[in-house]
């Protein structure tokens, strides 16, 4: 793995906006910023040799128009680009293999809040090794005050969960809000319609469980402000719901063994279309 971040490029509005996020991730991480263009191949058999020339020079023309710009704004950056062949998800899933970080861009539906995913995008944040990030263009309202949101889910290993998170709310300077969501198990029945202090005790006992889990880690970041909430409902519904008040949000998703293609489980697919915040999703054992 190179110490850097990558960004797939393909002239869309998103992956410039994705891009311009990118190089400023990078400026704060202090590592290169590599731009990553994937010329579909072996082309078609119909497709005329001169057209498949313009299409190469066309995308040699964005890869340097868009080094420059990361330049210009971030003179101390640098900038590296690379011009693939092949299929766009394998050879972005190799490249953000690579990477620390890999950031993406993801079509929005216009004035309304979220993402629609592509098959390219929705097959890297499924198979790749490292962190993926999905960035919507720039007409997205998108809050600046509410800081990270993390979804986390206390019952399952998230070390590389809560280390990205906290690093970046350290490298940004930005709070950091925890969230895990649940719901009182069938076998209660109606025992907690009748004694509603049941639920409240077990939501006590998960807000304690995250506090738990938290706390060598805010020991470590001391300066990074932390607060954790567990809140009864669909994860999905509750991290989509919080997302809008959020400036990044960060999910993990399961290494899972599925006879073809990529897996995301629904509470990261949901939150990946639905949040008008750019989503982080991190691979998790």
């Amino acid at each position: 793995m190179t110490a850097q971040v990558t960004v797939g490029l393909d002239g869309s509005e998103e992956s410039l906006a994705a891009t311009g996020w990118a190089a400023s991730e990078a400026l704060l991480r202090e590592v290169p910023l590599r731009l990553v263009h994937v010329e579909e191949w072996p082309n078609t058999p119909e497709l005329p040799l001169a057209y498949a020339r313009t299409l190469a020079e066309r995308a040699e023309r964005l890869l340097r128009d868009e080094a420059d710009r990361a330049r210009k704004d971030h003179p101390d950056l640098e900038v590296l680009v690379e011009h693939a062949r092949g299929r766009a998800a394998e050879e972005l899933t190799a490249a953000a293999n690579e990477a620390d970080l890999t950031v993406l861009g993801s079509r929005g539906f216009g004035g309304v809040l979220g993402f629609v995913v592509g098959s390219v995008s929705l097959a890297v944040v499924g198979s790749a090794q490292q962190p993926v990030v999905l960035v919507r263009a720039k007409d997205g309202q998108v809050a600046h005050e509410g800081g990270i949101l993390v979804g986390v889910d206390i019952y399952h290993p998230c070390e590389a969960l809560l280390a990205f998170s906290f690093n970046e709310a350290a490298r940004r300077n930005l709070p950091l809000r925890f969230l895990h969501s649940w719901t009182l198990p069938a076998s209660y029945g109606y025992a907690a319609i009748v004694d509603p202090g049941i639920g409240e005790e077990l939501g006590s006992r998960l807000i304690g469980g995250l506090d738990d889990l938290l706390e060598p880690w805010r020991k470590t970041y001391a300066g990074v402000d932390v607060t954790a909430k567990a809140v009864v409902g669909s994860a999905a519904y509750q991290l989509v719901e919080a997302a809008r008040t959020a400036q990044l949000v960060i999910v993990g998703r399961r290494s899972r063994k599925v006879p073809v293609g990529p897996h995301l489980g629904h509470v990261a697919h949901a939150v990946i279309h639905h949040s008008p915040a750019p989503v982080t999703v991190v691979p998790l054992p």
